[in-house]
């Protein structure tokens, strides 16, 4: 019977008859079994990932011997009572008992610090001030003339004594950038009941000490009321 005559179930089963001889030829089916036995198994125990245990123990922690035989310490809560500075109350200024000079006694005590300075050592460089309600009962800030501050006194900050006419010292605050006296010099204003008006000689005998000549603008008023009456 030819390969015509056969039917379809006939001639496949004769094809796959003829491809495992033509294998078993080939040794096909002992390596595909050699290559199946070899490859790892998906489910190896060995690739298996063991979960992390973590262990917790307790320790001992280290103390010194001496720290160790005390007993532990207790705590406890307790009050513990604020501090509180009581704040400084500034009161506001009286300026009712302010007197002001007037213009004419103002400008006659600095005639007469004129005539007085003229007689003074040249040697010592000197400068005069005529004073204002803000350098002898507000804020006691003094500035001394800049260029003068320039040419004769430090150029930092530092003490500066002024002496009166007594001998007695006053140490004061020169600040050099302000060109001025700070602390102290309310000290020595109300010392010696500095008023507007007033016309101060300040010599200097040494950068940081001088000499202070006071003309009181009072008495200058004064001597207006007695050639007015005259």
């Amino acid at each position: 019977m030819g390969i015509a005559n056969l039917s379809y179930e006939e001639c496949r089963r004769k094809r796959l008859e003829e491809n495992k001889k033509r294998m078993e030829a080939l040794n096909l089916p002992l390596l595909s079994q050699a290559l199946i036995d070899s490859s790892p198994s998906k489910s190896s125990p060995s690739k298996l990932t063991k979960p992390r245990v973590t262990q917790k123990q307790l320790v001992v922690v280290r103390r010194s011997s001496r720290v160790a035989k005390q007993s532990a310490p207790v705590y406890a809560e307790v009050v513990i009572n604020r501090v509180v500075i009581p704040r400084r109350i500034s009161k506001a200024r009286d300026l009712s008992n302010r007197v002001y000079a007037s213009d004419g006694a103002r400008k006659r005590a600095f005639e007469r610090a004129e005539q007085l300075q003229s007689g003074l050592e040249p040697n010592y460089p000197s400068f005069i001030k005529s004073m204002l309600q803000s350098h002898v009962s507000g804020g006691f800030w003094l500035g001394l003339p800049s260029h003068f501050c320039k040419i004769h006194l430090p150029n930092r900050d530092g003490v500066m004594t002024l002496i009166d006419e007594d001998g007695d010292e006053y140490p004061t605050i020169y600040l050099a950038r302000k060109t001025g006296l700070s602390g102290g010099w309310k000290g020595f204003a109300v010392a010696h009941k500095l008023a507007d008006g007033d016309a101060v000689i300040f010599q200097f005998i040494k950068p940081t000490t001088c000499k202070v000549h006071i003309l009181r603008a009072a008495n200058s008023s004064t001597e207006d009321s007695d050639s007015n009456s005259s």
